[in-house]
């Protein structure tokens, strides 16, 4: 039950319910976001810690590793906090512009996890594939050049959303059931015409992540295919190993997400907290786990992280 209340009804707010029909559990839910976070910056913010203290770190794959930590640390940031004022305080008022920057901010990292992805896609591909050309295909600078093309893509897709939705009018109850702004629950509150709202965030999502999807399936095709003509069990072994924590990964933000879609479009009978929970997973779980699948399957990783987590 929240000890204060700042619900406000200013017209030029909307106000984030949090999870709707377990008001009563806001509290208990505000332990599992709340650990979850501290897990996700400690872990994130270790490893980028490692990787800049450790000098053998410095190589194209641990670079991309850190890339992704990077924005599992603002995609946490972007929501809990303030999800955590809702169940802690009931602050639920969000200023419109405040709204829509949050949502552009949550998609484009998104995007730009995605983006990040493919590129580890085509470093194992490349590491595995072509081990002798390594070191020259893929240098630091050209990680930095594809993160940043990355990023720039990112932006580009998403900047209509905001834009698009910024022209419509909304409703008198500016009441969003989630806790955060995610685009299909500010478009459900607007009472003008969605359609193309809804069509330019079906067709993007739709493109922008078949694309990077179907580049990902590509590399693991040919890194199989790679993979059983070597002759050696060993050599097998240590070149699936090099991939699991990406895998790992890639189901863990792909999963989610897609049925976070899907419920969305095609789930009208299910209960809202359920959309909404299933929402707040696809954002807080990634962030967390990765800095655990990366520090326990990457064995230089691990090595170097115990350095400095078991020193006495």
């Amino acid at each position: 039950m929240a000890i204060f209340n700042f619900t406000t009804s200013d017209p030029s707010t909307f106000i984030l319910m949090g999870i709707p029909g377990l008001e009563a559990e806001h509290i208990w839910i505000s332990i599992p976001f709340s650990t979850s976070y501290l897990i996700s910056l400690f872990g994130n913010i270790m490893l980028l810690f490692v990787v800049s203290k450790e000098q053998t770190l410095h190589k194209p794959m641990y670079l991309l590793i850190c890339l992704l930590a990077l924005t599992d640390i603002a995609t946490s940031t972007f929501v809990v906090p303030k999800a955590l004022c809702i169940f802690w305080f009931n602050l639920k008022g969000i200023t419109v512009r405040g709204c829509l920057t949050q949502m552009f901010l949550l998609h484009t990292v998104s995007f730009m996890q995605s983006a990040v992805l493919v590129i580890m896609a085509f470093d194992r591909y490349v590491a595995i594939c072509n081990p002798l050309r390594y070191a020259t295909i893929l240098t630091n600078a050209r990680i930095a050049k594809l993160g940043l093309v990355g990023l720039i893509r990112s932006v580009i897709c998403m900047l209509p959303l905001p834009l698009l939705l910024s022209r419509l009018p909304f409703c008198a109850d500016r009441s969003i059931l989630q806790t955060h702004c995610e685009h299909m629950a500010v478009v459900k509150i607007s009472c003008g015409d969605i359609t193309v709202n809804k069509m330019y965030s079906f067709v993007i999502v739709f493109v922008v992540i078949g694309i990077d999807l179907t580049l990902i399936a590509l590399s693991y095709s040919l890194i199989i295919r790679a993979i059983l003509r070597i002759s050696s069990k060993r050599a097998h072994q240590k070149a699936l190993n090099t991939c699991t924590a990406h895998i790992c990964v890639m189901l863990m933000m792909y999963t989610p997400g897609f049925l976070t879609s899907v419920t969305h479009r095609f789930g009208q009978g299910i209960a809202p907290h359920v959309h909404i929970i299933l929402a707040n997973l696809y954002l807080l779980l990634p962030p967390m786990l990765n800095p655990i699948i990366y520090g326990i399957k990457t064995k230089e990783l691990h090595d170097k992280m115990g350095k400095y987590t078991c020193r006495r």
